[in-house]
């Protein structure tokens, strides 16, 4: 029996999208993070994963220059934590070479000078070397140490819903 080979993920900044939702009393705020970079080790005969996804913080914007501001510097403090970084430990479920597939990678978000565990189930498509994966999650940021940016009357829920989709080649 042959044993199977590391697989590699490398991710693409350029085809990767992670927009947020944050609720308001009267709408809902919408925006965006870039990728920075990510790399992804998958050991299919024990499950085992590892590397890291960075986003660069400081590219988060609203579509609100003066909201954008204030996430930034009051919230977020991007200055001071300009990445959160994704480290993968374990995986639950079999990556397809081809085709659907569905897995949960648990893992350590550190994002504002804090290490948070989290489990990502991702609904993945395989093609020919090439993966588009999406996932959805919420980060609780007032519990992780983060300020609400709410005021006085414009209250903010204390949790941010984060949505992922990403493009990545693999090699062997």
């Amino acid at each position: 029996m042959v044993a199977c080979a590391e697989t590699i993920l490398d991710l693409d900044p350029a085809k990767t999208e992670i927009t947020f939702t944050v609720h308001d009393r009267i709408h809902k705020i919408h925006g965006s993070f870039q990728l920075k970079r990510g790399s992804v080790h998958l050991d299919p005969d024990n499950g085992k994963v590892w590397g890291e996804i960075v986003i660069d913080v400081a590219s988060g914007e609203s579509g609100s220059g003066m909201r954008d501001r204030r996430m930034h510097k009051e919230t977020l403090e991007s200055e001071k934590y300009p990445e959160a970084i994704f480290t993968p430990d374990s995986i639950q479920g079999k990556l397809a070479p081809q085709g659907q597939s569905e897995i949960d990678v648990h893992g350590v978000l550190k994002i504002h000078g804090g290490d948070h565990e989290l489990t990502l189930h991702l609904l993945v498509d395989g093609q020919s070397g090439q993966y588009t994966g999406s996932t959805r999650f919420t980060i609780p940021y007032v519990e992780w140490g983060m300020k609400n940016p709410g005021i006085f009357l414009l209250k903010v829920d204390s949790y941010v819903e984060v949505n992922v989709v990403v493009s990545a080649s693999t090699h062997v």
